[in-house]
């Protein structure tokens, strides 16, 4: 009896090494073809892009606040806060998962919303310059400043997403990872256009500190 079970030991003991051996090799193989990198790469553009949806949230938190300080010294300019409501409305409608960042029609769509919630933003502070009052006051002040802090972390955050997405696509198409990412199903990922970026360089003036206007 013992002897029969000696080699079955034996034989298990062989067959546990070479899958050992087989996943050695194999994990050798993935890292050659540059596998593990696309892994991290794709969970670095993530990361990237959940910072800009977190900055483009940060600037649509302070709307309603800005909006109602406005309206407290020109409610009569309703037009410029429907146009605000509107954007911002539409911002909200787009669900910006990670997965949208494969998507390039997807993405346009999106951007294309929150350059509309920058050309409303623009409108609003165009008509709070008029109001010498209003940009006297402390809350507004605060407001703005938090508004202008925010337009500059929303660069930064897209300069680095740009600049990842880059890395990434370079990735996936240069030889010979571009043979894994057809392997593994890796494809380019969408990323901001020359439009977006003008967009973003003409990002709406927020600095209230200029003498006022005369009414």
């Amino acid at each position: 009896m013992i002897s029969n079970i000696f080699p079955l030991n034996k034989m298990a003991a062989l067959k546990t090494l070479v899958l050992a051996a087989a996943l050695l090799i194999l994990s050798t193989s993935l890292t050659g073809c540059g596998y593990n990198r696309f892994q991290a790469m794709d969970e670095e553009v993530k990361s990237q892009w959940s910072e800009v949806i977190n900055q483009y949230q940060r600037r649509s938190d302070l709307v309603p606040n800005l909006v109602q300080t406005v309206k407290g010294y020109a409610a009569h300019e309703s037009q410029v806060f429907t146009d605000v409501a509107e954007a911002r409305a539409r911002v909200g409608s787009i669900q910006a998962t990670p997965e949208l960042v494969n998507d390039e029609a997807a993405l346009a769509k999106f951007m294309a919303a929150q350059n509309q919630m920058k050309g409303a933003l623009s409108r609003l502070m165009v008509v709070a310059e008029n109001y010498p009052q209003l940009k006297a006051d402390g809350l507004f002040r605060d407001l703005q400043a938090q508004l202008e802090g925010t337009e500059n972390r929303i660069t930064v955050a897209r300069g680095r997403y740009i600049e990842t997405v880059k890395q990434y696509n370079i990735l996936t198409r240069s030889f010979p990872t571009n043979l894994t990412a057809k392997i593994f199903g890796y494809t380019a990922k969408a990323n901001f256009t020359v439009v977006d970026e003008a967009a973003v360089s003409n990002a709406p003036a927020v600095d209230f500190s200029a003498p006022a206007k005369k009414e």
